[in-house]
This record gives C-alpha cells, structure tokens and sequence, in this order.
C-alpha cells in the first residue's frame, strides 16, 4: 500500500548531494512523481562525480544512485529563461519543492517561496539550509559532525575524534525535512494552503542528541570517548570475542537480564556486590569486561547467541556488510534501476509498512 499511497502527489527537486535528494527519493518510493532538475554547468548533482576507486568514469556512481531512484532528471541552466521557465513551469502544479539553494541564489532566478506561491499558493516550500545563523557557511557531514559534538565524543578512549562512517548529519537532516514536510502535508488538507519549511543540518544533528545531550544539560558531564560503551549502562557495547573468533556485542540493560546472561555463563556474578546492580556495574565495568572475557571465549558464536537469544538477552554479532546483505531482511529491502546503462543498486528509505 505505500509505494501507491503519494501517487497523486507531485514532487520537483532542485536539491543536491544526499539530504535533500534523499527526501526526494523517500517520496518516490511512496508513488510520487518526482522530478529532479540538476545543475548543466557543473554535469549534474556533483555526487554524480564521488566515485570509488574502482568505479569506471562512464559509470552511474554509487553515491548517486544511493538517494536517486524513481525520479526523472533534468539539467537545467538557470542563467538561461528557456531552463528556469521549464522549472517554472513544472513547479506551477507542483506539490512540493524540495531545494538547498546557497542564500541569495533562489531569490535571484525567482525560484523563492514568495516568488512560487504567488503562483502556486498550495505549494509546500522545502528549505534545506547548513548551518543555522550562518547560511552563506558552507555546510559538509564531517564539519557539522565536528561543531555539532558528534566527533568529539566518537572514538576510542585514546583515539583522536572520529566522524561516524556516513552521512549521518545528512540523514539526521532528511528525517527531520521528511517530518516537516508530511506536518505541511497535514496542514494544507486543513487550511488548502501550502508553506514553507526550512531545516538546517545543524539543528537536526542538535536534536539528535538525546541522552547525551541530556546527560549533559541535567549533570554537566561533557561525554568523552568511549568506543562503542555506553556511558549509562553496562554491559552495553563491550565488544568480545567467542571461541570462533566471532565478535559479538553486548547490550545489557536491566539486572534481570544480566542475571540470566551469568546463568549460560555459569556465573554467580549478579551475586556480588559490585555487579548485581546497573549503577555499580558501570563503576566496575573494567574489571567485568576481563571476568566475562574469559568466560564467553569458551562458547563458539552462534551457540552463544542461540542461548542467549533465547532468553531474551540483546546480543549481536558484529557484521559487515556482505554478511548483512545475506540476510532476507536486508535483501527484501534493494532497489534496482536501470540509469544510463548502469543497473544501479541502493537501499530502500522507507522501513515502515502501512496496510489497509
């Protein structure tokens, strides 16, 4: 029912690189018709040119393909009226409009939301700007990820900061446009008026804080780095390996099921003192990583994660991606598309099922 449920709905896309097109995408995958019209002076959307090594130059990048499936493209000159009046033109009936101008440049070829919905007063106006009360900043993951906290708490206790392995201050962004928009979506059945939304990479990776943020703002502890550990539950995050050299994870987070984990273990841990409760365990959780080391390399890695999952203890095994990509979940979920000769692959962006 959700690849059908937006199909009456139209969508032009003047944005570029992964948030805004990823929005774009999201909306293709629910039916929409969505139009992308990218830049002719720089070959298109500019991850059309973030290749990996072993990418041919006459190939459809992987990055590309990642948040551009089901659209229809376009390039466009805005410099040139016979360009900018055919995106006038497809904006007229338009239901949304996603972009990330640069500040100054969609007021200047008349593609503003004042401008628009003087012809279009139902349309739904998305702005996708970097940095808050800075617009002309030039706005990259990796920098929001550093002034936004994330890397400063990301890393190995003596590691230097790190960025997380994607874009996720990208992603983050996309959810919250993605929010703002369904809200407008709402809005409009109400009132058969649009508006205009406008979301910022650096507010969305702020609240996306949560806990940490919280931690902080509650107790004053600046969270430091910690590897994958979490710094208000423990075991959670401790990393081990079985007696096949499997990694698996913990994820501890109640005393109960830090009981039953002692029982496969044959340990009386949650017995003692300095371990039968969260609090004290997070104190002492050196000295309960090295005791529970010993233990789980006894057990070969699925025999553990049987038992354990069969009492409902969280634990993982840490995959890569060929392995995740064996599984059904992960199968059920690519999207393929043929693009200029290049079949191309990428993940579905919606993770939810609606039915009648």
């Amino acid at each position: 029912m959700e690849k059908e449920i937006l199909k009456d709905l139209k969508v032009v896309e003047l944005a570029s690189v992964l948030a805004g097109p990823s929005v774009g995408m999201f909306f293709a995958e629910l039916g929409a018709k969505v139009i992308k019209f990218e830049n002719a002076l720089t070959n298109g959307d500019v991850t059309r040119s973030w290749r990996l090594p072993q990418e041919s130059k006459d190939s459809v990048s992987a990055y590309f393909s990642s948040i551009n499936w089901g659209k229809t493209h376009q390039l466009v000159n805005y410099n040139l009226s016979k360009d900018l009046e055919k995106a006038i033109s497809e904006i007229q009936d338009a239901d949304i409009v996603i972009c990330n101008f640069k500040k100054g440049l969609a007021e200047r070829f008349g593609l503003d939301y004042d401008s628009l919905s003087k012809i279009n007063p139902q349309l739904i106006y998305a702005q996708l700007d970097g940095f808050e009360n800075d617009e002309h900043r030039v706005a990259f993951d990796v920098v929001l990820q550093a002034e936004c906290g994330y890397m400063s708490m990301n890393g190995e206790k003596n590691s230097d900061p790190l960025k997380m392995p994607l874009a996720f201050m990208d992603i983050l962004a996309a959810h919250q446009m993605k929010e703002g928009i369904l809200v407008a979506l709402i809005n409009r059945f109400k009132t058969n008026r649009g508006s205009y939304v406008k979301c910022s990479l650096e507010k969305s990776a702020i609240a996306s804080l949560a806990n940490q943020a919280s931690n902080y703002l509650m107790t004053n502890q600046i969270p430091q780095r910690m590897g994958s550990l979490h710094p208000n539950i423990a075991p959670y995050g401790e990393i081990f390996k079985t007696k096949d050299e499997q990694n698996i994870v913990l994820a501890i987070g109640s005393d109960k099921q830090f009981e039953n984990f002692c029982n496969v273990l044959k340990l009386d841990l949650y017995k003692d003192e300095k371990f039968k409760e969260n609090k004290k365990r997070v104190i002492h959780r050196t000295e309960l990583y090295k005791i529970l080391n010993v233990y789980i390399q006894k057990f070969d890695g699925e025999e553990l994660l049987e038992k354990c999952h069969h009492l409902q203890i969280p634990m993982g095994m840490v995959k890569d991606l060929k392995q995740v990509f064996e599984t059904a979940t992960a199968q059920d979920m690519i999207l393929e598309e043929l693009q200029n000769g290049t079949n191309t692959k990428r993940i579905s962006s919606v993770a939810f099922e609606i039915k009648k």
